[in-house]
């Protein structure tokens, strides 16, 4: 059975960050919401309390049950979670006179204790709280300080129970991985024996063990989700895995063909359906980015569905659903406001009988990368960058014709060749262009001409959660936007977007 640590989400906008820490140092971790604690058993070594938006005063704050976890095993009360064992055991939390946001320094360090091992003298942590602890309960030692909070860390003697006020696991803490470290290694006794490959072999033994000689279904998009997925369970079940890979007329130039042969040379046992003027056709007229998203979800079902039931005897159907998307439909803080829907997420019409089968829906985004190469898959598929569900729909603003398509197209190739062709590509998190619903003003020879703008996208970011525009040379800005006005018919200005998210988002729609 695999060892795990169970994270306890309470809302903090870092829960995903302290997993994915965890996950670095090889140790496998869950994350549910603190009202929601699962079954535990002997896999379960340790427990840590994430942060919160709320006060531990708040008369809504979350509560915790946690009898089934002190004196049975390691805890770690992150910045909330510290200040709630605190009062818990009769403490005393309030608002701080002096609020610590940002930067500060361990000043005081209690090196002998098993969390500080190895945190140098005036080490950076990172501070995000409004409360402080102000008194301690008799039991509990303080283990580092900061200037100006005298809790910035502490142990309940008698128990392996700690609290820290800080954040380890944001990169402003310059020694925090150290510290989860101390607390997954030293103090949980974890064997840090969760790696890609023993994930490959893992799900290979448990997905044999499911499916048994069942077939399977999967939509494949080009996408390193769904690519993974797919290479993962042909490993499993070999030609018992049927692949769509669906051409809705607004991938990428030249994409349906040359990602179709990829998969076919990988040994994927797969078919390519090209169904670009059914979802023209069903897009015409139509310029609302939420309906153009429903429209084309419904009909990738229809045509999915037409696929599928052509293969005989299918149970399952395969999906290329990762932890975030796990996470984010159980978050504490009860359903988002809807900003965008996808067109793959919501499952199956009612009339689709299968079976879901998940095997990624434990791996963080760059997770899925490395399991990707423990199973040989080329670096060129895994290195891709994100890809709206939609496609190039959402990256034209307004209607959608196939003369719009084919521009956008032509200008998205000139952009993502010059990313290659410059070796700027792999630094870029995602990259595109976008069609605005704006003509100008030009001067082509000694003509005026009144045609499109477009807009191009670079962004960098690890998760797309939040994500910094790249700072692109000058001189590479100005060759593709050249190349662009001069070979794009239809086209004549190009702007850069250097807008970060939050405030924008990503994509443009």
């Amino acid at each position: 059975m695999q060892e795990k640590i169970l994270i306890l989400d309470c809302g903090s906008q870092y829960t995903q960050l302290i997993a994915r820490r965890v996950r670095e140092l090889n140790v496998y971790c869950e994350i549910h919401p603190y009202n929601a604690i699962p079954e535990l058993d002997d896999s379960v070594k340790g427990l840590i309390v994430s942060g919160s938006p709320f006060s531990v005063n708040d008369v809504d704050s979350p509560e915790i049950d946690l009898s089934a976890f002190r004196n049975k095993m390691p805890v770690l009360g992150v910045c909330y979670g510290a200040q709630y064992l605190a009062k818990l055991d009769g403490g005393r939390v309030e608002a701080s006179e002096t609020r610590e946001y940002g930067r500060a320094h361990l000043e005081e360090i209690q090196a002998q204790s098993p969390l500080m091992q190895g945190m140098p003298a005036n080490s950076q942590v990172w501070m995000s709280h409004g409360d402080t602890i102000l008194k301690t309960p008799e039991n509990f030692e303080i283990i580092a300080s900061t200037r100006d909070v005298r809790v910035a860390a502490y142990h309940i003697q008698g128990e392996d129970t700690y609290g820290i006020q800080f954040h380890p696991e944001v990169y402003h803490s310059t020694d925090g991985l150290q510290l989860i470290r101390n607390f997954l290694v030293d103090i949980c006794q974890c064997s840090q024996d969760w790696t890609p490959i023993s994930f490959v072999e893992d799900t290979i033994e448990q997905m044999r063990a499911k499916l048994g000689n069942d077939r399977v279904v999967l939509g494949l998009s080009g996408g390193v989700d769904s690519t993974v997925t797919a290479v993962l369970l042909s490993e499993a079940i070999g030609d018992n895995l049927h692949c769509i890979f669906v051409n809705n007329g607004l991938l990428r130039k030249n994409e349906f063909e040359g990602v179709l042969e990829q998969y076919k040379g990988m040994g994927l046992n797969v078919k390519g359906v090209d169904a670009s003027d059914r979802f023209l056709s069903a897009l015409a007229g139509v310029s609302d980015p939420e309906q153009k998203r429903k429209i084309i979800g419904r009909v990738f079902i229809e045509v999915f569905d037409d696929e599928a039931s052509a293969i005989k005897e299918v149970k399952w159907l395969a999906q290329g659903t990762i932890y975030p998307d796990v996470i984010e439909s159980v978050s504490v803080k009860g359903p988002s406001a809807t900003i965008k829907s996808h067109h793959n997420v919501g499952g199956l019409p009612d009339f689709m009988k299968l079976k879901v089968v998940e095997p990624m829906n434990t791996l963080f985004k760059d997770e899925v990368r490395r399991v990707g190469s423990a199973l040989g898959i080329h670096p060129d598929l895994l290195g891709r960058h994100p890809f709206p569900g939609p496609g190039l729909a959402i990256r034209i603003l307004g209607d959608i014709t196939a003369e719009k398509v084919r521009i956008l197209q032509e200008v998205d190739a000139l952009f993502i060749n010059g990313l290659r062709e410059h070796n700027l590509y792999d630094s870029v998190w995602q990259a595109g262009a976008i069609l605005l619903p704006v003509q100008s003003v030009g001067v082509m020879g000694d003509e005026r001409t009144y045609e499109q703008v477009v807009a191009l996208r670079a962004v960098e970011s690890t998760d797309g959660m939040t994500a910094d525009w790249v700072h692109l040379p000058y001189n590479f800005l100005a060759e593709v936007s050249n190349k662009i006005i001069n070979r794009v018919k239809g086209v004549n200005r190009v702007v850069y977007d250097i807008s970060s998210k939050p405030p924008a988002t990503i994509e443009w729609e």
